[in-house]
């Protein structure tokens, strides 16, 4: 490895998604885990900003997410205080793995900094309690990457965990606290884990990085030249100085769908792990969530209203209603109001199979929470039945809806909070709290806050069918006219 002079740019890459499955059914997969609220009201995609931010040396941090979430992801950064840079987005069309979204990235910084550029890898849905030893190994991920290594952040394992791969070290490297790597190990059975843990040569594969654009980039190109071509070709048919960036989907879909571990880092000489002990969790289960929880006597974790009668070792997790356990033990039990999971504490990372069945059976839950949030707001669900769904709309200050119109349902429009300005048709006007309007089916309509604060209107839908893909697009602020 060769030293740098200098100290390089470092730029932080979130990568922002999921498919709201192992922790349904809070995470879905319009509001997958990096949107959970945790126990102190805040957010990990939240935390991971604030964490991205503190090491950026005043440079944007760079998101790689889906225009899905690009405008819920925003607001939050601009909720932690991130709006006095503007931050620039990435947006996939579809995803295709950590390795292709890695590489877009690293063309973006290879551009804008050149290759000698560095980048911190870090997923939007982990927790690091202690941040000031992140930082620590932050720092010595830099100072490796900075001599050409490709960095991956191992965690000391605290116990033999079965639902990671592991991270075998090597030799220590001159100068740094960092090891080579010796090798990357797929997730191994309770027996193995134990010995891997024993040994104290193995870390948990934490999935953050830490490495210069250029280096990777040539890595990518030895190991796994198609990600590598087909990125670049991605990239060529992009608009670099848009915001956000959209990576056209023709081109994203001739790249190979593989993890980084797999194209790069299993394969490459010049890999370096960098351990730590920081509070380090992916929370990938109902179980590693209840640990963030204090138990009480028995046992038991609660987060909302709960009365526990003779039953130990719980967690109970409520948003609204009153939840009452008598006479269990060992369960998890999750109340959104539109969904409840009981589930055994030590199979609670099956719940994925309850999210196969419910989008197998094409069931609404499976994606959509009662609050669905939008880029011009949010809406709640009062009521859906068979004749009818009733909805709350909460629109923001500046914000419009698209102009759309449904087939299969009319539309009564009630405001209880702001002056609305609405279009149907032609036809123009103001709407103020206690005033409402109609909607036939197939009628051209459109819903704008013109106002300094928000509009709360409640929408009565009456026809045969209410689903959100009964919308016919003509214009739209946010690019979802197809």
């Amino acid at each position: 490895m060769t030293e740098s002079t200098g100290k390089a740019t470092m730029v932080p890459v979130i990568l922002s998604g999921g498919a709201g499955t192992r922790l349904w059914p809070v995470s879905r997969r319009a509001h997958p885990k990096p949107f959970m609220k945790l126990v102190d009201g805040e957010s990990l995609a939240e935390k991971t900003f604030r964490r991205a931010f503190n090491v950026a040396d005043g440079h944007p941090v760079l998101t790689v997410t889906s225009r899905d979430y690009f405008f819920y992801t925003r607001d939050l950064y601009d909720e932690v205080g991130g709006e006095a840079h503007e931050h620039p987005f990435l947006l996939e069309p579809t995803g295709r793995n950590t390795a292709p979204a890695i590489a877009l990235a690293a063309l973006y910084l290879h551009d804008r900094f050149g290759p000698e550029a560095l980048m911190l890898v870090l997923p939007a849905d982990h927790l690091i309690r202690d941040e000031q030893t992140f930082q620590a190994a932050v720092a010595e991920a830099r100072a490796l990457a900075a001599r050409g290594y490709l960095v991956t952040f191992g965690i000391h394992p605290t116990h033999p965990e079965t639902g990671y791969g592991y991270i075998r070290k090597g030799a220590r490297i001159d100068g740094s606290a960092g090891f080579d790597v010796a090798a990357f190990v797929e997730k191994p059975d309770d027996e193995t884990a134990q010995a891997y843990v024993d040994s104290g040569d193995y870390d948990w594969n934490s999935g953050m990085f830490c490495f210069g654009a250029g280096a990777f980039l040539d890595a990518l190109q030895q190991h796994a030249p198609e990600v590598a071509e087909q990125a670049r070709a991605c990239w060529a048919a992009m608009d670099g100085e848009q915001h956000p960036m959209e990576i056209p989907l023709d081109r994203f879909l001739e790249c190979p769908s593989i993890s980084i571990d797999y194209a790069v880092m299993e394969k490459a000489d010049n890999c370096a792990v960098v351990g730590g002990d920081f509070g380090w969790s992916d929370i990938g289960s109902w179980k590693a969530m209840s640990e963030l929880y204090e138990s009480d006597e028995a046992g038991n974790r609660i987060d909302g209203k709960a009365i526990m009668v003779e039953s130990r070792n719980c967690f109970v997790q409520g948003e609204d209603r009153l939840v009452a356990a008598v006479g269990v033990n060992d369960l998890v039990i999750v109340d959104t109001g539109d969904a409840v999971l009981v589930a055994d504490r030590d199979r609670a990372q099956d719940v994925k199979a309850v999210v196969t069945q419910l989008s197998d059976l094409e069931h609404e839950a499976a994606e959509f929470h009662k609050t669905v949030h939008r880029p011009w707001g949010s809406f709640s669900i009062l009521e859906d039945a068979d004749d009818c769904k009733v909805k709350r709309l909460v629109v923001k200050p500046g914000q419009v809806l698209s102009l759309q119109m449904h087939h299969r349902r009319a539309e009564h429009w009630t405001v209880v909070r702001g002056v609305a300005k609405v279009r149907i048709d032609d036809e123009e006007f103001l709407l103020k709290a206690n005033q409402s309007t109609y909607i036939p089916v197939e009628t051209r309509h459109r819903l704008e806050n013109p106002g300094s604060e928000d509009v709360h209107l409640i929408e009565v839908q009456t026809g045969d069918y209410f689903g959100e893909d009964d919308i016919v697009r003509y214009e739209d602020i946010y690019g979802r006219v197809k």
